[in-house]
């Protein structure tokens, strides 16, 4: 038989190449493009989020911190006017006699070291230093004109005199408070205290807290960090250098100014900093940027500013747009394939068609071409043949991508069984090189101890291998497991990371026994207490409770932390496969759902709850053995 040439005509070139020429041109491009602008918008939105949530926690102790400071200057504002009251000082100040002064400088060295500021003079009205605290230091301030300084010009004139300065006898650095001595409504002379602000300096660093105080020249008088330290955070012109320098009130420091890589603000009170590399500001080797926020402090003219860091916020709002950027990438992908696919099953379904309508072609010239039609019939039975070659190839393709699918699931399950042998073969390395130790010494009672233990470990190990065999099988494994040996259990595997974040454990549960092998018990706390604790990485003071009860012949322990909790997005999702919030390399997203299909196959049931007073509460619930529990632990 011979084929009706109108039937098969060949499509057009030009109609035939240019769409799959486009396709392959401009397709590859456009997704790139789409992944980069979707990653960037994801990570504006993370970071801005970010930054308002940074500024409101912020704002809180911006607050916080400025009303201490603003209690640490006020406590000292009235003993300079105490000084008034005294009537030595009046008489020192009429007649200035080596009596009077004696009398005034022991009645100064008490006060100051009552109130424990850094020291206490007294000055006539010219500046002249007439008494001091520190009259018996070698550094004294007696005799000295003062007469240059800011504070005492104000106090002489009446007005309250308040300055911050580097002393000009020792160059310390202090805080001055000066009062005018007034008798029958005539200044006589002036009383100075001087106090010292380091204290708030130390209280910050001890806090981790970067702030710092300027005054109202701009000048970093008070900083966490040392090396901000009388800079200046506002330009400074040559005539107010020179002003300062006549002045004395910084010594002779260069004030130099803290100049940022770049500035945005975002709010009143509230600017994003960048500082440069290998700037006084920058120890590592990339730029850092700040969350500032400057509240001034009452009473006086200076400024209390807050620093942020934004490295931390940085990277995840950079996670949060690749995270974007790559799920895109994958919704991409699947709709390429997906309209792969539906372009086969219509080539298959043409073919089909063609087949058919050959099939009557020959029909109707059966008669007329016998010697066609066998040909025409074998030819159909070869292409018949290389079809069913063909479908069975992709039937063995698709068994392979099964096995293939199946091979890489054991493969990360095989990192989360390598992660909970890694501390039980830590421990027996430890107890190995122990024993050693202890036999040299002929402790042989810790040494057989220490081999105990390792053996319990080995048999531990032993059990979670075979526990995780079972659990593929899906078998009827009804054990007896006791829960205080499997907390303890739990707890000795976890020691390392327990003493590294000093945990604070609170134990209140009954040690019953209850229906579920020891060794997936284990398993299962491991997981639950291994979360909390990642949970508590950041917390300063973590806190673990470990809390049961019985209840209708089930006995509940309640595993709850205060740790940063569990937004409401990632609830949805915690008892699924691979779904998990911590990095790649921390986790499979594997251990809750081991957990959860551990319990209820002895017809328990893992469960969890979201205290309002924050950190995350998981209860696990398991059948008792006997309904007579033992004594607490």
């Amino acid at each position: 038989m011979k084929c009706d040439p109108t039937l098969y005509r060949a499509t057009s070139p030009s109609l035939a190449v240019k769409p799959r020429l486009v396709r392959h041109l401009f397709l590859p491009p456009l997704i790139i493009a789409m992944m980069i602008g979707l990653g960037f918008i994801g990570f504006w939105i993370s970071e801005h989020y970010g930054i308002r949530s940074l500024s409101e926690n912020g704002q809180r102790q911006l607050e916080l911190h400025a009303r201490a400071v603003e209690s640490e200057i006020s406590k000292y504002t009235y003993l300079p006017s105490l000084l008034e009251l005294e009537t030595s000082v009046a008489q020192l100040l009429a007649d200035p006699t080596p009596e009077h002064r004696q009398t005034v400088n022991d009645y100064l060295e008490g006060l100051n070291r009552r109130s424990r500021s850094r020291a206490i003079y007294v000055m006539d009205t010219t500046g002249r230093v007439m008494a001091t605290s520190n009259w018996r230091d070698v550094d004294s301030y007696l005799g000295e004109d003062l007469s240059f300084r800011a504070y005492f010009q104000n106090a002489v004139r009446g007005q309250p005199g308040r300055f911050y300065g580097i002393g000009s006898t020792n160059g310390e650095p202090g805080y001055y408070l000066a009062h005018g001595l007034e008798e029958h409504g005539k200044i006589i002379g002036v009383a100075v205290v001087k106090v010292r602000l380091e204290a708030m300096e130390e209280r910050w660093q001890r806090a981790r807290l970067e702030a710092f105080v300027s005054d109202e020249n701009g000048i970093i008088i008070l900083s966490s960090d040392p090396a901000r330290r009388l800079k200046s955070v506002i330009p400074l012109s040559e005539e107010t250098k020179e002003k300062l320098a006549r002045s004395l009130q910084y010594y002779w420091f260069p004030l130099n100014e803290l100049q940022p890589l770049a500035r945005e603000t975002l709010s009143e009170g509230v600017e994003k900093l960048t500082f440069p590399a290998n700037s006084e500001l920058v120890s590592d080797d990339e730029n850092i940027s700040y969350l500032a926020q400057t509240r001034p402090l009452g009473d006086t003219p200076w400024n209390f500013t807050l620093l942020t860091p934004l490295q931390d916020l940085r990277r995840e709002a950079i996670n949060q747009g690749i995270l974007v950027a790559v799920a895109f990438a994958l919704l991409a992908f699947l709709l390429i394939a997906w309209n792969e696919r539906r372009k086969v099953i219509a080539t298959r379904l043409a073919a089909r068609e063609a087949l058919q309508e050959a099939n009557s072609l020959l029909e109707r010239r059966i008669t007329e071409r016998t010697t066609d039609l066998r040909a025409s019939n074998e030819r159909l039975k070869g292409q018949i043949r290389e079809r069913r070659q063909a479908e069975e190839t992709l039937r063995r393709a698709q068994d392979e991508l099964v096995q293939a699918g199946k091979l890489a699931a054991i493969g990360q399950m095989s990192t989360s069984i390598a992660h909970e042998l890694n501390q039980p073969l830590a421990a027996l390395r430890t107890l190995s090189g122990n024993t050693v130790r202890f036999l040299e010494r002929g402790q042989l009672d810790v040494a057989s101890t220490n081999l105990k233990t390792i053996n319990e470990l080995i048999d531990r190990m032993g059990r979670i291998t075979a526990s995780l065999r079972s659990f593929a099988r899906r078998g009827d494994d009804k054990g007896q497991a006791c829960l205080g040996k499997g907390v303890d259990a739990a707890l000795q595997l976890l020691g390392g990371r327990v003493e590294n974040i000093h945990l604070q454990l609170h134990r209140d549960f009954t040690d019953v026994q209850v229906q579920i092998d020891q060794t997936r018990l284990e398993q299962i706390l491991v997981n639950l207490i291994g979360n909390a604790l990642d949970a508590m990485q950041a917390q300063p003071q973590p806190e673990l409770w470990l809390e049961g009860e019985a209840f209708d012949g089930k006995y509940r322990l309640r595993v709850r932390d205060n740790g940063h909790g569990i937004d409401a997005e990632a609830r949805k999702h915690l008892f699924e496969p691979f779904f998990t919030t911590k990095p790649g390399e921390q986790g499979l997203g594997l251990g809750l759902t081991l957990s959860a299909s551990l319990a209820a196959a002895t017809g328990g049931h893992l469960g969890v709850e979201h205290p309002a007073s924050g950190g995350t509460a998981f209860v696990l619930s398991l059948p008792l053995v006997s309904p007579t529990p033992a004594e607490p632990i």
